[in-house]
């Protein structure tokens, strides 16, 4: 097997892993959820489409992650994870210039430990790293 592909597999693998577990992690405690989201303190972000984006975001990450794992609609799901988590990044960002001390929420929400904006930023830019690679898939798959 050449380089490039094992790093594609493991990339998409790893992504889609990645993304369907911290989705049921939320899906569970979709209430503990909303109360990470709204820890952020986004300004437009009302108290329904606060609810709105906890009871939603779970299930948009377990299907791209499971697209992923699958090997189905891998490019589209990559983009969207992408998408995703560079909008996480803007939020974290925001959190760290408005000097807020809050769990980033992603795995354990409702407060099951403690993982700082930094942590979550860095975490967030080796996502990204992932969803790139997995989008930007080497040809290996044309003939």
């Amino acid at each position: 097997m050449r380089f490039d592909r094992i790093l594609f597999q493991v990339c998409r693998q790893t992504l889609g892993g990645i993304f369907l577990y911290a989705g049921l992690i939320k899906a569970q405690d979709v209430v503990a959820f909303a109360g990470s989201v709204a820890n952020y303190q986004i300004p437009f972000l009302s108290y329904q489409l606060n609810y709105l984006v906890a009871a939603s975001l779970p299930y948009i990450e377990m299907a791209a992650g499971l697209l992923l794992l699958i090997n189905r609609q891998v490019r589209p799901a990559a983009l969207l994870l992408g998408v995703l988590d560079i909008i996480f990044m803007v939020a974290l960002v925001s959190v760290l210039i408005r000097g807020l001390d809050i769990d980033c929420g992603c795995f354990r929400p409702g407060g099951e430990g403690h993982t700082t904006a930094q942590v979550a930023l860095l975490r967030d830019v080796g996502f990204l790293a992932l969803a790139a690679v997995t989008f930007f898939q080497p040809s290996w798959k044309k003939p």
